[in-house]
């Protein structure tokens, strides 16, 4: 795995909703925004799983995901890629349905998808767009 640098947690620090990308085993996309996307440490986030439907089958047939995160006041843009498991049960489950739940009372936090980070990618525009960071 990989860690994320100090200005990569700054830049995601500052986001609100995260657009997730995933894919199908036969390779359709599909883009979600996301809220509840927590940095759990270096190299670790956890997405809950509110309201998904698409994202969720793809990464149960397709165990990866990609997490863009941009900042315009910062200039900073990052694409985060991972594995990713489903848990709905376990001290991590529940940890992040409390998580959930302090913060929007009635939302159903369903699962956790907790994504191991494996690639960070630049995606500013220039000549260094597409680089792989880390």
């Amino acid at each position: 795995m990989v860690k994320l640098t100090p200005e990569m947690k700054e830049t995601f620090s500052r986001i609100k909703l995260f657009p997730v990308a995933t894919a199908s085993k036969k390779g359709i996309p599909n883009v979600a925004p996301i809220a509840f996307v927590v940095m759990v440490d270096d190299e670790t986030l956890w997405l809950a799983d509110n309201f998904m439907h698409k994202t969720l089958a793809n990464v149960k047939e397709n165990p990866h995901a990609a997490v863009y995160i941009y900042d315009a006041d910062l200039k900073k843009c990052f694409q985060i890629k991972g594995s990713v498991e489903v848990k709905t049960a376990g001290p991590d489950y529940e940890k992040m349905k409390k998580m959930v739940h302090d913060k929007k009372p009635g939302l159903p936090a369903k699962s956790l998808l907790v994504m191991k980070i494996t690639e960070v990618f630049e995606c500013n525009p220039g000549p260094h767009a597409g680089k792989k960071l880390l």
